[in-house]
C-alpha cells in the first residue's frame, strides 16, 4: 500500500495581517491543567494539581498571533521534570520570550494550586490534612524577573465588642443570682459559672480569612509554608483539622485571649510581614463572614498605597 504524500500544514498564524494592525499588552491561555511539584521542608517533593496560565505580548504590530502550541510546551516539560523554584520560573520566562524572538519581549505566568499541609492538633497527639490555596504569578519584562506568591489563610474571629456586651450579661446574670453583701460560698459560684444559668451569653465569633499577595525580594526561594506559618502564628486562631475534646478547649481559650476586628487582624499579618527580609512588598485582605450580620466584614492594607481592592 502506497502511503500518502506528506503536505506541508497551512498556518495562518503567519500570514500577512488581514484585519487591523497593532500590538498587544497581553496573548496567551488560561486554566491549563498540570501538575507541580513542591519540595517540602523535609526534603520530600509533593505533587498537586495546578491551573496554569501562560501569556507573551505581542510586540511586533503586522504579526498576526503567537504561538501557543509552544508555550504549552515549553510548560509541560518545565513542570513535569522540575519542582517549582525562583530559578524555574524564571528559565520558563525566558523559554517562552526565546519561542517568540521577534513577536514578543515579555512574558507573564499564574500557577494556582492548593498547598496540602499536615497540622498537628492544638492538645492531642493527633494531626490532619489542610488545604491553602496558593497562587503564584512570574514576570520577565524586557529582562527583569519579578515574583509574586498568595496565599489564603483560615482563622477564627471573636468579635472584641460581643465579648465584651457578654461578660455584661454575665455580669448582670451574677448580680441577679447572689445576694450583695451576702458572704458567698465558693463552691455555689464555682458549681454556678460551670452551668448555663450563669455563662448565659457568649460572643458571636465566624470563619475569617486572610489572604495575602506578597512580591519576594531577589535571592529566595519560595516561602509557602513560612508565609502560612506567619500568618496563623500572628492571628493565633488558625481553623484546626483532628479536633478532640481537649482539643477544642484549648481553641476557646485561644479565641478568648484573642478577640479580634478585622483592624486587628489586618495588622497582626501586616506586623508580621514588615520582619520579613524576603517579602519586598505586600497586599493584605482580610474579611470577617460575620455570624452577627448578613454581611462580612473588610480590611486591607498594603505596604505601597493601593488605589483599589
Amino acid at each position: 500500500m502506497q502511503s500518502n504524500p506528506i503536505h506541508s500544514l497551512p498556518d495562518v498564524a503567519s500570514d500577512a495581517q488581514a484585519g487591523a494592525a497593532g500590538a498587544l499588552d497581553w496573548v496567551g491561555m488560561e486554566n491549563i491543567a498540570l501538575p507541580v511539584r513542591l519540595v517540602g521542608a523535609d526534603g520530600v517533593t509533593m505533587q498537586s494539581a495546578a491551573r496554569v496560565s501562560a501569556f507573551v505580548n505581542l510586540a511586533d504590530a503586522q504579526a498576526r498571533g503567537i504561538h501557543m502550541s509552544r508555550l504549552y510546551l515549553h510548560l509541560d516539560r518545565a513542570l513535569s521534570t522540575e519542582p517549582l523554584t525562583p530559578a524555574a520560573l524564571r528559565r520558563l520566562l525566558h523559554d517562552f520570550v526565546a519561542s517568540h524572538a521577534g513577536l514578543s519581549d515579555r512574558a507573564l505566568l499564574r500557577i494556582a494550586f492548593e498547598h496540602l499541609l499536615r497540622r498537628p492538633a492544638l492538645v492531642s497527639v493527633n494531626s490532619g490534612w489542610k488545604a491553602y490555596p496558593v497562587e503564584i504569578a512570574a514576570t520577565l519584562a524586557q529582562g527583569h524577573f519579578a515574583l509574586e506568591m498568595q496565599a489564603d489563610v483560615q482563622y477564627s474571629s471573636t468579635c472584641p465588642a460581643s465579648a465584651a456586651l457578654a461578660r455584661q450579661v454575665v455580669q448582670d446574670r451574677f448580680a441577679q443570682d447572689f445576694v450583695q453583701g451576702k458572704a458567698l460560698d465558693h463552691a455555689a459560684v464555682e458549681h454556678w459559672l460551670g452551668t448555663a444559668q450563669g455563662i448565659c451569653a457568649t460572643p458571636h465569633s465566624q470563619r475569617s480569612t486572610a489572604r495575602v499577595r506578597v512580591r519576594l525580594a531577589p535571592g529566595f526561594d519560595l516561602p509557602i509554608v513560612e508565609l502560612v506559618d506567619a500568618i496563623e502564628s500572628a492571628l493565633a486562631t488558625p481553623v484546626q483539622t483532628a479536633v478532640k475534646r481537649e482539643d477544642e478547649q484549648a481553641f476557646a481559650r485561644l479565641n478568648g485571649e484573642n478577640p479580634m476586628f478585622c483592624e486587628d487582624a489586618a495588622r497582626l499579618i501586616r506586623r508580621a510581614l514588615e520582619a520579613d527580609e524576603r517579602i519586598a512588598d505586600y497586599h493584605i485582605r482580610v474579611e470577617h463572614h460575620e455570624s452577627l450580620h448578613a454581611h462580612d466584614a473588610v480590611a486591607v492594607t498594603s505596604k505601597r498605597a493601593a488605589a483599589g481592592f
